[in-house]
């Protein structure tokens, strides 16, 4: 009986959710009517120097994103303020919160057999001699963070932030030594993307543009709290505005129309 129930309520959900997911089904044909949307007064909270107060950034990548946040200021009408959540860097904090909910003990045996095979980061997070405290201190502290992102987002509908705060780097690394000339935890690069995940926004990332070098560079739309549809209606948006199906970074190649041959995709 418990599982029939179980579906039977499930069943509901999906029924009251069939009109957030019909809304959801974005296609080029509702751009306009997107663009409409977002034109009545939508506002949002744009990327800007403030950033860099929470996390260092690459000069190129804080260009380009600069520029896709015009793309909603001019092309889309949105109005567009500068603004920072107010919190101090919660990185130790997120990774305390994920030791938490780690199978702790059994990571720490695979390393005693297999950490010459794993990452080396990985090895020493986890063989960290973490306390209750820690844990304890990191719950408080994503309490804080939660309450400050709530605040901000109840002025706003969305806000826009780089995905990454730097370019694509090698694979064997963990992070970049350093940002802008100047030396940074390995987790850095992450920094506007972990928050979301230990406050629950629904967020996205859209191609923003690319490196001279040809390296693409992401804009993440965050919305508030369970406003998943928001932030599906921004990205449509602004695929509509800049779209970027048709765009080849130079490692990749269209068929060619000479040989038949297609490069790696």
């Amino acid at each position: 009986m418990a599982r029939y129930f179980g579906i039977h309520e499930a069943n509901e959900r999906l029924v009251e959710l069939r009109p957030v997911l019909e809304q959801l089904k974005v296609d080029r044909d509702r751009a306009a009517e997107i663009q409409q949307e977002l034109e009545r007064g939508r506002e949002t909270n744009g990327s800007s120097e403030h950033a860099e107060e929470l996390a260092q950034l690459e000069s190129e990548v804080r260009e380009i994103v600069r520029a896709a946040v015009r793309v909603f200021e001019k092309d889309l009408k949105c109005a567009v303020e500068e603004a920072h959540p107010g919190w101090e860097d919660p990185a130790s904090a997120f990774a305390a919160i994920i030791t938490a909910d780690t199978d702790l003990r059994g990571m720490r045996e695979m390393i005693a057999v297999h950490g010459r095979k794993m990452s080396p980061h990985l090895v020493d997070w986890m063989s960290r001699a973490w306390t209750a405290e820690d844990f304890t201190n990191a719950n408080i502290a994503r309490k804080a963070v939660v309450n400050r992102m709530w605040r901000m987002m109840s002025r706003y509908d969305f806000l826009l932030t780089p995905t990454l705060c730097v370019p694509p780097f090698p694979v064997h690394m963990q992070g970049p030594e350093k940002i802008e000339g100047r030396y940074v935890r390995p987790e850095a690069w992450l920094a506007f993307t972990f928050p979301m995940n230990l406050t629950g926004q629904p967020a996205a990332t859209v191609p923003a543009g690319s490196t001279h070098d040809g390296l693409p560079v992401g804009m993440q739309i965050v919305g508030r709290h369970l406003d998943d549809a928001t932030v599906m209606l921004a990205s449509a948006a602004f695929e509509a505005a800049r779209p970027w199906a048709d765009k080849w970074p130079p490692i990749t190649r269209q068929p060619d129309a000479a040989d038949g041959t297609r490069g790696a995709q």
